[in-house]
């Protein structure tokens, strides 16, 4: 029995290779950016001039909860108790999503990923290195206004001054650990996000295209 369990472990992690073989050599780009930014806006003009997939995680769980799929009823128990969705999942899920893609895709934004250095290391050795991560740095001041203002018509919640500045604190702290480790590899590109979208996205296109 234990030599057959062992058959199936070499089995999944040879087809495992296999597929994410195909991620080796694709464009991977870490989207970063607190809440406000704007880098959504972001993701969707790169989506359009470089045709990248854009991939963010809270997408791809809220769509793999509402198709009923036996990983999504999972999903939804673990999210109901208010807990969170464990990494290994979430990695499993990225990797399907680009593999899925891998054929036609001409890049991949993961949008808002990683929160912290063990996402990032745990992608690197599921996945592939990232080729770039783009770090959409807005002021904490003009988040805020952002997110109040976006308050007004949106009727999330969570937009309110009280819940953003603590949105805010969390993500300082998550992320600047995260910032140095691929500032220590030379990666990091740092687009200032106070100018219109139009002149954030030169910045942006200056920095992939110099990938090329």
């Amino acid at each position: 029995m234990g030599a057959v369990c062992t058959f199936c472990r070499r089995s999944k992690t040879a087809n495992e290779g296999s597929r994410t073989e195909k991620l080796k050599n694709s464009k991977i780009i870490f989207v970063v950016g607190g809440p406000g930014s704007g880098k959504g806006t972001q993701c969707e003009k790169i989506v359009q001039k470089y045709g990248y997939t854009h991939l963010s995680t809270g997408d791809l769980l809220r769509a793999e909860v509402s198709s009923g799929s036996e990983r999504g009823k999972t999903l939804s128990a673990i999210m109901e108790r208010g807990e969170l969705v464990p990494l290994d999942t979430v990695l499993d899920m990225l990797r399907d999503a680009m593999v899925a893609k891998a054929d036609t895709s001409k890049g991949f934004l993961i949008d808002g990923y990683p929160r912290e250095v063990e996402q990032g290391e745990e992608f690197e050795k599921k996945i592939a290195p990232p080729s770039l991560l783009l770090y959409i740095d807005a002021g904490a001041d003009t988040m805020v206004k952002r997110l109040l203002k976006r308050g007004e018509t949106s009727g999330r919640v969570d937009d309110n001054e009280e819940t953003i500045k603590k949105r805010l604190d969390t993500y300082y702290k998550a992320t600047e650990p995260v910032i140095a480790l691929y500032e220590g590899r030379g990666i990091v590109r740092k687009i200032h996000a106070e100018e219109t979208v139009d002149e954030i996205f030169k910045q942006v296109s200056k920095a992939l295209d110099a990938l090329k």
